[in-house]
């Protein structure tokens, strides 16, 4: 593995290790970090994953990365929010490769999620590229292989319905189900929380060696950075739980009490955590709300 100078430039091509490439697309904010990583697998016919947001800049590294003679076998998607599918189609139409994913922006919803959206929860306005479809729908532990490569799919929702993380012998590519730099956006009905805590136990049990985040740097523990998100929700829910015992709240109201060091630009993310907390206690027994989830409904403890 060559030293990572992690960020590098947008645009820049690094080469985390043998037989993989990873370019930065120009998309950094509060919720992307230092922006989305694309990566090339393999040699000569090559997979992209995440080809990211539809910037021409960011599709031209892309095809700038790969060496005269390569060409593009397949796309594959992670997910389908704006800052990491949208690039998916242009680059096909510049390739003729396939795109690959488990499914469309609805799929993948559990049959809770599904209710609570069908009964009116709105969505938390984190980037949902509504207009995604793969052309070739990925399941849970299909194979997707290339010249010198093989990926396993694991169906990981919480972050995102469609949600996937991709295996590489001992390697992950992890999407933004785990990132190092920062813990993931759980938004319902997209985000799921108990969704999310079943794809940190799943991957615990692949035992990955390293893991390829969609944003930041990889994660080189693998195993400390799953038990630190696993303790991480544990104790948010136990924040919110106390803040119910104090008194009935909003959602807002919550996230005040509890994330009391958030810088202002992410208190809305803050809110739909919470939310994505309250919705897992509810359905464990241990809050309640007043009326049908809107802005503005009012929890107690259950």
């Amino acid at each position: 593995m060559e030293t990572d100078d992690f960020p590098p430039p947008a645009g820049a091509v690094r080469h985390p290790e043998p037989g993989l490439r990873r370019v930065l697309a120009p998309n950094p904010s509060p919720m992307t970090g230092a922006g989305t990583n694309s990566y090339i697998l393999g040699q000569g016919r090559v997979a992209v994953i995440d080809p990211g947001p539809d910037r021409p800049d960011h599709l031209d590294a892309l095809l700038a990365a790969l060496t005269p003679g390569e060409s593009v076998s397949h796309i594959i998607v992670t997910h389908a929010h704006r800052d990491h599918s949208p690039a998916a189609r242009p680059l096909s139409r510049r390739t003729g490769a396939p795109v690959l994913a488990f499914g469309d922006a609805g799929a993948g919803r559990s049959p809770l999620m599904a209710q609570l959206a069908a009964e009116g929860l709105g969505r938390g306005g984190e980037g949902i590229d509504s207009d995604f479809a793969p052309d070739i729908r990925l399941d849970q532990d299909a194979t997707i292989e290339g010249a010198g490569w093989r990926l396993t799919v694991h169906w990981t929702p919480g972050h995102f319905g469609n949600h996937i993380c991709l295996q590489w012998g001992d390697r992950v590519f992890s999407g933004d189900h785990v990132m190092g730099w920062a813990s993931t956006l759980i938004s319902p009905p997209d985000g799921d929380l108990a969704a999310y805590m079943r794809g940190l136990d799943h991957l615990a049990a692949i035992a990955p060696a390293r893991l390829y985040p969609g944003h930041g740097a990889p994660v080189n523990d693998p195993p400390a950075r799953l038990a630190e998100l696993t303790r991480h929700r544990h104790e948010r829910a136990r924040a919110i739980r106390a803040a119910l015992d104090a008194t009935p709240a909003t959602v807002e109201e919550i996230a005040a009490r509890v994330y009391t060091d958030t810088p202002p630009e992410l208190h809305a993310a803050a809110a739909r955590n919470v939310l994505a907390h309250l919705i897992d206690l509810w359905q464990h027994g241990q809050a309640a709300p007043d009326r049908p989830l809107q802005p503005g409904t009012r929890f107690r403890r259950a």
